[in-house]
Order: structure tokens, then C-alpha cells, then sequence
């Protein structure tokens, strides 16, 4: 290639096709043609603020570059979700939808940013073999966004391109709310029944933006909601109602706000009213960067008010929780050792804790003591501790489980010494409790947990685990599921997934278990005990050649899972035999203890 105005380039490349367009061009042809130009639209925007161009947009398709895999990932992932979020009255079968496929390759770049070439061949098959709606990548997409968009992959084997010599892997991709409905059947869009170095977090006066004088009311009692929520974690100070809502009605700089408040963490959001429904958005900011550390939308029916208020405080504050915990643990990590209190101590801790590895355990616990002896009043590194021990136990990472287990309910009492009002405190010494076979107690305890904190995702985990234990799968999979609507991106979801499988395995759903068990492998690979109930799950439905391959991905984590080792597990339960009925699942898929 010697001509000065061409050039080869890696790219991302996106390419997108409206599904169906001559049937919608008979049926209503300038319905279609101004819809097809809306579409265009909201593709152009997302491709801008992603850091993409489009070049084309011939007949019914859209090509678009970008310059990172990820942004043409989170392009494509963001136009599929307004797509199926917008509203219409339109039938399914008039509905315009689009098939996207996105490769990463070499393509030949002209002067007047027009591409060719492999690569753009390549995004076109994928394109054609995603659904309805739907996104397909390549190997070398995923390969390339992996840990850098929040999304699912799914394999779709090799697949073979015209005038491309070797097949190409693709996978369909989709966000984590759809991998969980499509795994769990849980829509965690769905309504919720029921200082110190540590950072602040103000609560800001909601705007209505629905130009009714009489939404006023419902925008700030919404926002009062939250705040009191919010002030029952115990562990992140709420800055006081008179201070942050002086703010009503100005326009505010957000890191002036922070600094005027000692606030680490804004919270802002709108309320907009259209005839029966109600949109709420909010995003949470990182005062000392301006980032955005969360941002969601939530749309209602306007039924009962105070019912939806409700609702939408146990969904908004859920997601808070689990967003600045990510933020703390990762803001910690990166400070130099020299300059760590208890608090960041405790969350670096926690960030190797949630790896769920000997070497993150053992790179954690030391931090936990340290933070312990810096702050004796801080509860939550004794929470941590008692989860490590737990763990611990769980996994068999430990010669004398028992031992390591009253060394937990130890850590959790000293949590409930340190605060005796921390939810987390008491949903870890249920946890415990029910570990050495006092259901009854754990049940109790852990009830308490999320009495003090309705939002208390965690506690929710606890309750699901000790039901699980006490024989009673149905009461466990309610609860685990409301874990779940509450926190569906939480750090812990291959924990509460494995469980939520577990639960259902007992309840003798075996398809729906090896669903939540798959998802929950796919987030945590390295996690054991996921692929111990996939196992399981498989070998009583007979799926024995994947049953075999998930048994030796867990064996390859727990070695040491012998008969023995089992036996110590089966004290946890209180009815043996349901223990048992999960061992012949393994049993099944070959295991020999």
C-alpha cells in the first residue's frame, strides 16, 4: 500500500443493521424512514461520547470506528439498552431493532476517513449473527475488554467468514441485568419487598423536572428517603438534611459542594412526571475527582406514591452501597502504605479479600489487624475478619475448621463490641451461628441485620445461607433473590449466586441451579465452590461430559475435597440427609468420595 493518503490501522469496529426494514418499509414507509433516522441519532451520540466516529450510513446499516475496544463495546451495549428502554405503543412486529456486531482488527483507512477491509468484513458477519436487539463480538474484542465494560459473554463456537481464510470465535454479549434475569429469573429492575478517615456522603435536594409545582414534594421527600436510608450503613457518614439541602433550587459545582461539606461522595438526581409515570435519575460523583461513581434510571407507574417512594429507596440505595464500596477498596489500593488510617487499611483489605484466593486471605488478614489496632471502635475489619475465618472454613483451607470458625464468631462479636447498631456486624455473626449449628440463633441474628438496614444486601446473603442450612431452600432462594435486586453488581455476586444455586439445587430445580451456578463461574472463575454446584447441578440432570469438566475445575481449586473433608461440611446443615442429596449430584458427575 503506497498511497500517501491511505493507511493501515488497528480499529474497533462497529457495524449495525436494522432488522427486517423492508417488511417495516410495506407496512409504513415514512414511519419507518423517520424512525431509522431517530436511530441514526441516538447511534451518532453514543458513538461521539465514546470516542468514535461514523462513516457510514448506507441504506439501513450504521458503520462506526472508534479507537478503543471498549468504547465500541459500551456504544453498542448503551444503544441496545435505549432501544429496549424507550417508550412505544407500536406492536411487537412494527418495532425497529438492530443487530450489532463489533471486531477489533486491521483495517485500511483513506484520507476522508472512509475504512476497508478485513476487518470491516469481519464486524459484518458478527453483525449478522447477533439477534434481534442483540450484539455479537470477536475473540479479539473480548480478549481485549475483559475487566473494562460490565457485560456477558457467551460462546458461539468458530464461525466462518466469506473471503476470510480462518473462522473467527464470536460470542454474544449482553449487560449483567440480562445474564442475571436470563440465570436467575430475578428482575432486579423490579421493586424490593420490604469521620475517622472513613468518607462522607452528602444527599442533595432532588430537581423536579416536571414543570408540576405539586412533584416538588415528592422529589424531596424521595430524597429525604434516601438520606435516612443511607444513614443506617453505620460505616459511611451521611452528612446532616439542614446542610446539604441549602443547595435546593442552585446550580452546584459538585467539588465545591464536597469541600464545602466535608463530603468525599455527592448524590444528585431529578425527578420527571409524565401523565401515569415517573422517571427518577440519580448519579453518585467522587467530590475530589469529579468522576462519576454511579448513575442509574428509574422508571414507575404511578400507582401508589409512597409504595413507589419505597421502592425506588431500597433499589437506589442498594446500588450506593455496593458503588462506594468498589470506589473505597480501589482508592485505597493505589494510596502508598505510609499513608493509610484504619479506614483505607480496612478497605485495601478488603479488596484482597474479595479476590477470594489464599494469597488475597492472606494478604488481607494482616491489614484487617493492623486497622484494628489503629481504630479499636471501627467495626468493620472485625466483620471482615470473621468473614475471612468463615471462609476459610468454607473452602477448607484450614486444618481445624471448627477452630477457624469459633475464631469467627469471635471477629463478629467483637464487630457487634465495636458498634452494636452495625447491620453488617450482626448479618456476620448470623452467618457464623449458623456455621456451628445454632439455626435458630443465626436466624434471629440475621433477621436483625436487615431490620436495621432494609438495604442490607449482605444480611439478605446471610438469611439466604442460613435458610439453605436449615433446610428450607424455598425461604433461602427468597432471600437471595431480594439480595440480588438490591445489589446486582455487587463484588459478592458469585457468592450469593453460588448459594442462590445451592438453594435451588435443594429445592430440586436442577436446570435453573446450573443456570445461576454457570453465571456465577463465569464472574468468578477462580471461586470454588461455583463450580462445586455446577457439578452437582449437571450430574443430576445427566449433562455428564460438562458435569465432568466443571468437577475438575473444582477439584483443580480444592484438591483436598475428600470424603472427610465433605463429612466436616455436613455438621453445617441441620438434616444430614439434605447434604447428602447434594453429594450425589457430585457423585454423578464422578466424583469418587
Amino acid at each position: 500500500m503506497s498511497s500517501p493518503d491511505m493507511r493501515r490501522r488497528l480499529m474497533a469496529i462497529l457495524a449495525a443493521d436494522a432488522v427486517g426494514y423492508s417488511r417495516l418499509m410495506s407496512v409504513d414507509d415514512r414511519a419507518t424512514v423517520v424512525a431509522l433516522e431517530s436511530a441514526r441519532d441516538v447511534f451518532r451520540a453514543h458513538t461521539l461520547a465514546n470516542d468514535g466516529r461514523v462513516i457510514d450510513t448506507a441504506g439501513d446499516s450504521v458503520l462506526a470506528v472508534f479507537e478503543t475496544a471498549a468504547g465500541a463495546v459500551t456504544t453498542a451495549l448503551e444503544v441496545q439498552q435505549e432501544f429496549s428502554a424507550a417508550p412505544t405503543a407500536l406492536p411487537e412486529d412494527r418495532r425497529m431493532r438492530f443487530r450489532i456486531g463489533v471486531h477489533l482488527g486491521d483495517v485500511i483507512e483513506k484520507a476522508d476517513g472512509t475504512v476497508y477491509g478485513d476487518g470491516v468484513n469481519i464486524a459484518a458477519r458478527l453483525q449478522g449473527l447477533a439477534e434481534p436487539g442483540g450484539i455479537t463480538v470477536s475473540n479479539s474484542i473480548r480478549s481485549a475488554v475483559k475487566g473494562k465494560v460490565s457485560a456477558t459473554f457467551h460462546d458461539l463456537g468458530e464461525q466462518t467468514v466469506k473471503n476470510i481464510a480462518d473462522p473467527v470465535r464470536a460470542y454474544a454479549i449482553g449487560t449483567l441485568e440480562t445474564a442475571l434475569a436470563a440465570a436467575t429469573g430475578i428482575d432486579v429492575s423490579a421493586p424490593v419487598p420490604g469521620f475517622g478517615g472513613r468518607p462522607a456522603i452528602a444527599v442533595l435536594p432532588f430537581s423536579n423536572l416536571s414543570g408540576d409545582p405539586e412533584q416538588e414534594y415528592f422529589a424531596d421527600g424521595l430524597a429525604e428517603d434516601i438520606l435516612t436510608r443511607l444513614a443506617m450503613w453505620r460505616w459511611v457518614p451521611v452528612i446532616a438534611r439542614n446542610s446539604s439541602f441549602t443547595y435546593k433550587g442552585s446550580a452546584v459545582d459538585v467539588k465545591a459542594v464536597g469541600r464545602a461539606l466535608g463530603a468525599r461522595y455527592v448524590l444528585e438526581g431529578s425527578v420527571r412526571k409524565a401523565g401515569n409515570r415517573v422517571r427518577v435519575a440519580g448519579q453518585l460523583i467522587d467530590t475530589e475527582t469529579g468522576h462519576h461513581v454511579w448513575a442509574e434510571r428509574y422508571d414507575r407507574v404511578l400507582e401508589d406514591l409512597f409504595a413507589i417512594q419505597d421502592e425506588l429507596t431500597d433499589g437506589i440505595v442498594g446500588a450506593l452501597e455496593a458503588a462506594v464500596g468498589r470506589a473505597e477498596t480501589e482508592r485505597a489500593r493505589l494510596k502508598q502504605p505510609g499513608n493509610l488510617g484504619a479506614w483505607d487499611t480496612c478497605q485495601r483489605g478488603l479488596w484482597h479479600l474479595q479476590r477470594f484466593t489464599r494469597e488475597g486471605f492472606a494478604a488481607a488478614e494482616p491489614l484487617f489487624l493492623r486497622a484494628t489496632q489503629l481504630d479499636p471502635n471501627l467495626a468493620q475489619p472485625h466483620t471482615a475478619i470473621a468473614m475471612l475465618r468463615g471462609k476459610e472454613a468454607a473452602f477448607l483451607w484450614t486444618a481445624k475448621p471448627a477452630e477457624t470458625l469459633g475464631e469467627s464468631m469471635m471477629s463478629a462479636r467483637a464487630a457487634l463490641a465495636a458498634d452494636g447498631l452495625d447491620p453488617a456486624a450482626h448479618s456476620q455473626l448470623g452467618i457464623a451461628l449458623a456455621f456451628i449449628g445454632k439455626h435458630d440463633d443465626a436466624l434471629a441474628m440475621g433477621q436483625r441485620g436487615v431490620e436495621l438496614n432494609p438495604s442490607n444486601a449482605f444480611g439478605y446473603w446471610g438469611l439466604g445461607l442460613t435458610y439453605m442450612l436449615r433446610g428450607e431452600p424455598e425461604e433461602g432462594i427468597k432471600a437471595m433473590e431480594t439480595a440480588v435486586r438490591i445489589s446486582p453488581n455487587d463484588v459478592l455476586l458469585p457468592l450469593w449466586l453460588t448459594t442462590l444455586s445451592t438453594v435451588h439445587y435443594l429445592a430440586r430445580s436442577y436446570e435453573r441451579s446450573a443456570e445461576v451456578a454457570r453465571l456465577a463461574v463465569q464472574r468468578a472463575p477462580h471461586y470454588p465452590l461455583g463450580w462445586r454446584s455446577l457439578a452437582s447441578a449437571l450430574g443430576h440432570l445427566g449433562t455428564l461430559d460438562e458435569a465432568r469438566e466443571a468437577l475438575a475445575q473444582f477439584l483443580t481449586l480444592m484438591p483436598s475435597y475428600t470424603t472427610e473433608q465433605a463429612a466436616r461440611a455436613s455438621v453445617w446443615f441441620r438434616d444430614e440427609p439434605v447434604f447428602q442429596h447434594y453429594l450425589e449430584g457430585l457423585r454423578k458427575a464422578g466424583w469418587k468420595g
